[in-house]
């Protein structure tokens, strides 16, 4: 069976963004630099928690991390990565409205799924083949996958920061509405802007 890993930054007290996501803004206001420093800005601390995220064979993720249209699709949005994004394979999108394939630079193709997490991942599983599937996030759709036990390893990058959201109904939080879960520690590394823990999920 194919192995389904997930990989998310938070910060400490729990969230993978901010509020307010545009396209000036991709998480949220003032969240982009807290919880994606250590990645963006001291990439060589990290590298082999970078060169993890991106070994997967296949991809899935909500429609908020592809990018900030809601509602039906207009205009040609092609994602924050710009013509080349970093996946090089087939990324599948989960979405309440239809789009054609979009074929990017560089081998990657999002694949835009309407009917829900569970076939997304069978797609993605099985266009995978052998090699494995990531949840690239974010929030809300990495605990859809989390609630119906569909991950099996789970590695959480947590940037020393809180966000101190609580309260708010436009922001979502890691393990919100999951149901309790049986965690096995697997690794954990510590730099000065980041803790990569792994866990195996039981």
């Amino acid at each position: 069976m194919t192995r389904v890993t997930a990989d998310i930054a938070v910060s400490v007290d729990g969230y993978s963004a901010g509020p307010g996501q545009s396209e000036e803004h991709p998480l949220g206001v003032f969240a982009e630099d807290a919880l994606h420093g250590w990645m963006f800005q001291h990439p060589d601390e990290s590298r082999a928690e970078l060169d993890a995220i991106l070994e997967a064979r296949a991809y899935v993720m909500g429609r908020n991390m592809f990018g900030p249209i809601r509602g039906e699709w207009t205009g040609d949005w092609r994602g924050w990565w710009g013509p080349e994004p970093p996946y090089h394979g087939p990324v599948f999108v989960l979405t309440n409205h239809p789009r054609e394939p979009l074929e990017m630079d560089g081998g990657t193709t999002f694949f835009f799924v309407t009917d829900g997490p569970e076939s997304a991942l069978a797609q993605a599983r099985a266009a995978a083949g052998d090699g494995s599937v990531s949840v690239a996030g974010g929030a809300t759709t990495l605990n859809q996958f989390l609630a119906a036990g569909l991950v099996d390893e789970l590695r959480l990058h947590i940037a020393p920061v809180t966000l101190g959201l609580g309260g708010r109904t436009d922001v979502v939080r890691l393990f919100d509405g999951v149901p309790p879960l049986q965690l096995d520690p697997v690794s954990v590394r510590s730099t000065p802007h980041v803790t990569h823990v792994t866990y195996r999920l039981r």
